[in-house]
């Protein structure tokens, strides 16, 4: 199967819309459980959490990719420079570091690789817009959360080296770019 990725901008929203609002898909986080979303009540709704993420976009700041089937929107990486996410828990000596923090692939793509070719399109994406390092916060396969980070092993097979402990699950990975 053959893939495509794009990264996600103002003319491609539509299709990070309908990804987003799909069976299965986080559309009622719209992943911004890193971001600082604006909200009316204590706790921001769905509408709220979409509305931020298109602010981000119309604005021009990197959210992440799509991947692409035949045309359609199959999956979804959020990278984007660390400093537009609330703190992570990461390596705060370095400095142009760019955060990988959420990966949704739909059902029927899952167990292709998807994971591997969206690692090594979203350090692409980064280098080529600035970064100096990637970070990421996978966790253990057998982890009961935040597994939409990605895993350790994957963030592994990519070169990425473990800096430190973020809580109980989380695994900050670090990746220096040439």
């Amino acid at each position: 199967m053959t893939f495509t990725f794009r990264p996600i901008d103002t003319t491609n929203w539509s299709d990070f819309e309908t990804l987003m609002e799909s069976q299965g898909a986080p559309h009622n986080c719209w992943c911004t459980a890193w971001l600082d979303v604006e909200k009316q009540n204590k706790k921001a709704e769905k509408s709220e959490k979409k509305a931020t993420m298109k602010k981000r976009i119309d604005n021009g700041t990197p959210v992440g990719l799509l991947a692409y089937s035949n045309g359609k929107p199959i999956g979804w990486c959020a990278i984007a420079p660390r400093e537009t996410y609330k703190p992570l828990g990461g390596d705060e000596t370095k400095q142009q570091v760019w955060s990988i923090v959420c990966f949704f692939i739909k059902r029927d793509f899952r167990g292709q690789g998807l994971s591997r070719l969206f690692l090594n399109q979203a350090v692409e994406f980064a280098a080529n817009n600035g970064a100096k390092y990637i970070e990421a916060y996978p966790v253990a396969k057998d982890s009961p959360s935040y597994r939409f980070m990605g895993f350790k092993s994957t963030f592994e097979k990519a070169k990425f080296k473990f800096v430190k402990n973020a809580g109980t699950r989380r695994h900050v990975m670090s990746k220096e770019l040439d």
